[in-house]
């Protein structure tokens, strides 16, 4: 066979030129995938061409701000919630120091009080609980009560006190004249009472609602005096919110009647 012509040097110049005219405006395209979801938001419905909000939300929040994220969702098509859990202290010191986020929920007033600067208005509480403690489905400590935290053979974990949870746990043990020491203090009550689910301590303080959303998986017994320690919590738009039409009517639905069939369905009190 005859070797194909070779092509004028000219008309390859040119020949390329044309190739990179066709490629750039592809390439700037994918440049796009950076400022995109991640894809965690992408498999909860967010799209690069949606609108993202940004809840800061107590741990406790989990079970409950999650249903209600996917209730808001599916009410504004092309707008997904991302929800970010935490202790509230941690929450409220990111919101003080700007973290991009539109709306902040705190499980106490006192934390909400420690991000005052960062909202827009007076937080609205839209929820109550209160402290239980809880013990591994099958109680290996065979705890009957409260005071067997007292038993020195009895591992049991806490709040660290700059969360809520612990600030409760902290009142409650010194009015109830409690001696022994917890095996460890954890970040929030989720923390806690993954510690119990696993085996990993004998009993366990969390809020109720941490209870019901554990199930059979634990058992619950009463905390002396934890009736004169409700916790209220409050939400509120931040300041730093680039969608706070839209963080409002998240803050509506959770403070609607909607809201509280939700919120009282997850053992939560009412405000």
């Amino acid at each position: 066979m005859n070797p194909l012509p070779r092509l004028p040097r000219l008309s390859r110049v040119i020949g390329l030129l044309a190739a990179v005219t066709l490629v750039a405006p592809v390439a700037a395209c994918g440049s796009d995938s950076d400022d995109s979801p991640s894809s965690d938001a992408s498999s909860s419905g967010a799209s690069s061409d949606g609108t993202t909000i940004t809840v800061l939300a107590a741990a406790s929040l989990t079970e409950s701000f999650g249903e209600l994220a996917k209730t808001f969702e599916g009410a504004h098509p092309g707008v997904t919630v991302k929800l970010a859990f935490d202790s509230s202290a941690t929450l409220a010191q990111q919101a003080v120091e700007g973290a991009p986020a539109d709306v902040l929920a705190t499980a106490d007033t006192r934390t909400m009080d420690d991000a005052k600067s960062a909202v827009t208005d007076a937080p609205e509480i839209f929820a109550t609980n209160q402290l239980v403690m809880v013990t591994p489905a099958d109680n290996p400590a065979g705890i009957t009560s409260f005071d067997d935290i007292e038993n020195g053979d009895v591992t049991y974990v806490a709040c660290v006190e700059t969360a809520p949870c612990g600030d409760i746990w902290a009142t409650l043990a010194k009015k109830d004249d409690v001696t022994s020491q917890p095996a460890s203090l954890e970040v929030d009550v989720k923390s806690v009472l993954a510690k119990v689910t696993s085996d990993e301590a004998d009993a366990g303080f969390v809020y109720s609602t941490d209870a019901v959303a554990a199930g059979d998986d634990v058992k619950e017994f009463p905390v002396p005096g934890s009736d004169d320690e409700i916790t209220s919590y409050p939400i509120a738009v931040l300041q730093q919110s680039d969608h706070s039409d839209l963080a409002r009517e998240f803050v509506d639905l959770v403070t609607s009647k909607q809201g509280r069939s939700v919120l009282e369905k997850a053992g939560f009190g009412a405000p």
